[in-house]
């Protein structure tokens, strides 16, 4: 069988879609990321896609006269790579239902789902005074951080820690368990 087709969505820095290329060299991650796609043009997790050999595109926003007419073109720009997953590694758009609809889509989120959705998860947590919070690898659907969960990992909130340093904490958490779901995810379609 060959290896899942990935598509990579990405919006800032790639250090997430980084930890991903960097999996893919390994023959048992049973996956190949086929393109990697953005909405922010210019931005440094295209520059490392590309550094890794992967193709590019971008569908930027302010290129359409409304989300409806951008999900639409962002949608047939992922259908034309053939994915059998898509992947949000720090993707900070909310997909519109053209998009989710079409595609096995997985996402990972900063906070133990169903607690803290949306974009201010570690904010919230801070300011609910949690001791525990963490990571959700979970599937996308229509709703916002509302998707199936397939796994979490716990990190906790130490004293004194501001958005900063449990940023760091979490995205260190996040990405092993990222491309560990992903890696399972991918050996089960390659069987």
């Amino acid at each position: 069988m060959p290896p899942a087709r990935l598509v990579v969505l990405a919006s800032g820095s790639g250090s997430t879609l980084q930890a991903l290329v960097d999996a893919t060299a390994d023959d048992d991650f049973a996956a190949v990321i086929v393109a990697a796609g953005t909405d922010v043009p210019g931005c440094l997790a295209m520059s490392r896609a590309e550094a890794g050999g992967v193709k590019t595109f971008t569908v930027a926003l302010r290129d359409y006269p409304d989300r409806n007419a951008w999900n639409n073109a962002l949608a047939d720009r992922i259908a034309g790579y053939g994915p059998d997953l898509v992947v949000l590694a720090g993707f900070m758009r909310i997909l519109g239902p053209q998009v989710v609809r079409r595609f096995r889509i997985l996402n990972t989120h900063p906070a133990l789902l169903p607690a803290f959705p949306g974009a201010h998860a570690l904010r919230d947590a801070l300011a609910a005074g949690v001791r525990t919070t963490g990571v959700t690898v979970h599937w996308v659907d229509e709703g916002i951080d509302t998707g199936p969960v397939l796994a979490q990992v716990e990190v906790p909130v130490l004293p004194g820690d501001d958005e900063a340093s449990l940023r760091a904490r979490v995205q260190a958490a996040e990405k092993p368990l990222f491309v560990r779901t992903i890696r399972s995810l991918c050996q089960e379609y390659a069987r």
